[in-house]
C-alpha cells in the first residue's frame, strides 16, 4: 500500500506517524508547500523506525510526482482554528486549498480512496467529492470516529471507568450541531442511563459537541492533531486490511434518513472498496429531527461555494 498526507502541520504529521507505527503501508509521503517541512518531518520520523521497529518508508515532498499511484490519499490541508473561530469561520481559505491540492492529488492518483481531514470537514469532503469526480464510496470525512472518541473520553473520565468498554455513536456534521446518540451508548453493554442520570449525559453530550474548541482555547496556537491522527488511522486500518468496520464516517447521502445532496456523519461499512454500505439506524424522532438540522447546515455552507 502506498498512502500521500497532503499537509504536513501537526494533524498530517501525526496521521503519517500513525501508519507508519501500525504498519499500515510500504510507503508513506507526506507533502506540504512549505520547503524543507515535510522532507524534515519524514527524515525525523524515519530515523525512528529501527527504534519502532517499522519498514514503512516516509518520504517528504513540496511536489505530487512522489504521490502518484497512492491507494489512499489523506488531506489534511489549511488553516486550523483559532480560539474564538468556528470550524465554518474556515470555509473559503480553505474551500480554496482543498479545491487545489484535490486536483493535484487525483491527476496523480486517479484510483485513490480520499479521506477528507481539513475545516469545515463535511463541506472540504463535498468539495474533494465534486472536484475529483469519483465515486461517492471513495470519497469522505473523518469526523465521528474522533467526535465519538471525544464522547467515550468524557464518560470514561466521569465514571472512572476504561475507554475500552464504552461504545457509542456520534452522527451529524462535524460542528456544533453533531448529534450525540446516548440510546446507542453503552458500558460492557450495560445502557449509559444505568450510570447517569439526564442531566450529566446531557452535559457530557454539550462537551463533546465544544471538544474541540475546548482544545483550541487550551492551546491558543493551533487545535487538536493527536486524536484526529488517530482516527484517520482508524479509518486507513479499516480501508487497509479490508476489515469491515462499522465506523461513524462524513459521507455522501442520497436519500439515507430522508437527507440528500450532503455530506454528514453516519454509520457506514469501511472496507477496501472505501464505503461499502450506509447503515440506517432507528433513531428517535428528536434524535432523526437533529441529524437533519445538522445536515441542512452542512448544505447551507455547501451553498456559499463558488464550485
Amino acid at each position: 500500500m502506498k498512502i500521500t498526507v497532503i499537509g504536513a502541520g501537526h494533524v498530517g504529521e501525526t496521521v503519517a506517524q500513525r501508519i507508519a507505527s501500525k504498519h499500515l503501508a510500504n510507503e508513506v509521503v507526506l507533502v506540504d508547500v512549505v520547503e524543507g517541512m515535510p522532507q524534515g518531518k519524514a527524515l525525523d520520523m524515519w530515523e525512528s523506525a529501527p527504534i519502532e521497529g517499522f519498514d514503512t518508508r516516509l518520504i517528504g515532498t513540496n511536489g505530487y510526482d512522489e504521490t502518484a499511484n497512492s491507494d489512499i490519499v489523506v488531506i489534511t490541508a489549511g488553516v486550523p482554528r483559532k480560539p474564538g473561530m468556528s470550524r465554518d469561520d474556515l470555509l473559503n481559505t480553505n474551500f480554496e486549498i482543498v479545491k487545489k491540492v484535490t486536483e493535484q492529488a487525483v491527476a496523480k492518483s486517479p484510483n485513490s480512496i480520499l479521506i477528507v481531514v481539513s475545516n469545515p470537514l463535511d463541506v472540504m469532503a463535498y468539495v474533494a467529492y465534486k472536484v475529483s469526480g469519483f465515486p461517492a464510496e471513495r470519497v469522505m470525512g473523518m469526523a465521528g470516529i474522533l467526535d465519538t472518541a471525544r464522547f467515550r473520553s468524557f464518560i470514561a473520565m466521569e465514571l472512572n471507568v476504561s475507554v475500552r468498554d464504552i461504545q457509542a455513536m456520534v452522527l451529524g456534521g462535524h460542528g456544533d450541531s453533531m448529534v450525540p446518540l446516548p440510546d446507542y451508548t453503552t458500558i460492557a453493554g450495560i445502557p449509559l442511563s444505568h450510570f447517569l442520570p439526564k442531566e450529566r449525559i446531557d452535559a457530557l453530550i454539550e462537551r463533546t459537541r465544544k471538544g474541540g474548541g475546548e482544545i483550541v482555547s487550551l492551546l491558543k496556537t493551533g487545535s487538536a492533531y493527536y486524536a484526529p491522527g488517530s482516527a484517520v488511522a482508524e479509518m486507513v486500518e479499516a480501508i487497509v486490511k479490508d476489515s469491515k468496520r462499522i465506523l461513524p464516517c462524513s459521507a455522501w447521502l442520497t436519500g439515507q434518513y430522508g437527507i440528500k445532496d450532503t455530506f454528514a456523519g453516519v454509520p457506514v461499512k469501511l472496507g477496501a472498496r472505501g464505503i461499502e454500505e450506509i447503515l440506517e439506524i432507528p433513531l428517535s424522532d428528536a434524535d432523526l429531527q437533529a441529524l437533519r438540522t445538522s445536515a441542512e447546515h452542512v448544505k447551507a455552507n455547501i451553498q456559499k461555494l463558488n464550485l
